[in-house]
């Protein structure tokens, strides 16, 4: 334990630890958001088609993350458009995005002169290498998205649960829908960093399938989302160290081993009660 404690001393372990709580509080709102939607797979349409953005990012010579960042919010957009609109079913146009995006990024990363880049880090996350940057960056969209929430609360809700009882009330149901289109998409981009395009889906469902063990309010979800995401993520990190595993795989593996003695804690409870 002492040597985990005196990883603290490293900068680059200080900028996980950080790094991991906001991404806590930022993926515990945006999850619980796509979890009330009842749509927990638009959150994977837009990370695996953002690596379409990746891939032609590279390409190009741009910032892969600002061509995945632009690739999301279309994505993101897109699939609301296309909900809205009615044009096509919901999930058949998260299938043929997620599909397309992937399929660009493969495309482009193959015509990408000279050497292929390295894409693991982008698969599978690379947390002990974020920079103060990217720190820098997560925060900046954390403090947005709670302000977001803080002040828009009941729409967020209402359009989330029923759209069309929120149109007859006259709010902006398209405003609010696309607003959090593109700032699931923001979140998830940002996540990629910390946790890859193959795991980052895990961490915007698994918390808060944990937290509504316990409860069904948003708010009361939201909190133990952040509680759970970030006993998870430090608890993984510990895991990973010891054993000297990838860190993002060891957080998700974290995170399900506790929904799942959680969840088994809840049954026992029940069988208890229903045998006294």
């Amino acid at each position: 334990m002492n040597e985990f404690i005196n990883l603290f001393n490293y900068t680059f372990f200080r900028n996980a630890v950080v790094a991991s709580l906001l991404t806590s509080v930022l993926a515990a709102m945006i999850g619980t958001y796509i979890v009330a939607r009842k749509n927990v797979f638009i959150s994977g349409g837009i990370t695996h088609a953002s690596f379409g953005g990746i891939g032609i990012a590279y390409y190009l010579g741009l910032n892969p993350f600002m061509g995945a960042a632009i690739f999301a919010v279309l994505t993101g957009t897109s699939i609301e458009w296309i909900s809205e609109k009615g044009k096509m079913r919901e999930d058949s146009a998260i299938a043929i995005l997620w599909s397309l995006g992937m399929a660009l990024g493969i495309i482009f990363v193959f015509l990408t002169p000279g050497y292929a880049p390295n894409l693991m880090s982008f698969l599978f996350g690379s947390i002990l290498s974020v920079g103060i940057s990217d720190i820098f960056m997560i925060l900046t969209l954390t403090i947005f998205t709670a302000l977001f929430f803080i002040v828009y609360y009941r729409p967020i809700i209402y359009t989330a649960f029923d759209p069309e009882f929120s149109r007859i009330n006259a709010l902006k149901v398209t405003f609010f829908r696309y607003a959090m289109a593109i700032l699931v998409s923001l979140a998830i981009v940002v996540s990629i960093r910390i946790m890859g395009i193959i795991l980052v889906l895990s961490l915007f469902t698994i918390p808060q399938a944990t937290a509504m063990l316990f409860t069904h309010s948003f708010k009361k979800i939201i909190a133990l989302s952040v509680l759970f995401g970030l006993i998870g993520s430090l608890a993984g990190l510990l895991v990973a160290y010891a054993l000297n595993i990838p860190s993002g795989a060891a957080i998700i593996f974290v995170l399900t081993i506790q929904y799942l003695i959680l969840k088994a804690v809840g049954a026992l409870k029940i069988l208890a009660k229903q045998s006294a």
